[in-house]
């Protein structure tokens, strides 16, 4: 339920509880503003290899992934992450801290066994787009519309 829906619904309690819950929804959406201006968001996409068996291995891990890549994710300023799935094409949404820098995740990743450990095992997974450069894996997209 959105901040919004919250203040909306707030009109069929007794008067008091009304207050109290309409103040909260306004200090709510002081904080939802803030936080959104404080926030990042970057859609990236890869292949995965065309074999039905690869993909669900791939699944299967992405639904125990480590605690120590979780723990290296979020240290990075990495605040929310999803992985979608068509056919054989992944899409990722991040949301970061204002001060994310792909550079500096890199940099944390290089030195964190466990991650290294992990993107060896994903290797055998993925694949990159077509159009990546050697090297390339996650490509960042291009925001085209928004609404």
């Amino acid at each position: 339920m959105s901040v919004r829906q919250c203040c909306q619904l707030v009109g069929s309690l007794p008067a008091l509880q009304f207050l109290s819950k309409a103040i909260s929804c306004r200090a709510f959406d002081k904080l939802a503003a803030l936080s959104d201006k404080n926030m990042k968001r970057y859609c990236l996409a890869l292949d995965l290899k065309d074999d039905p068996e690869l993909i669900a291995e791939y699944e299967a891990h992405h639904r125990n992934v480590w605690p120590e890549n979780i723990a290296g994710i979020k240290a990075s300023g990495i605040q929310d992450m999803q992985i979608f799935r068509s056919g054989n094409r992944l899409f990722m949404i991040m949301e970061t801290s204002d001060d994310f820098s792909f550079a500096e995740k890199a940099a944390l990743d290089a030195a964190n066994e466990k991650v290294q450990e992990w993107e060896t095992l994903m290797s055998k997974y993925q694949q990159p787009l077509p159009w990546a450069k050697p090297g390339e894996k996650w490509m960042l997209m291009e925001q085209i519309f928004k609404l």
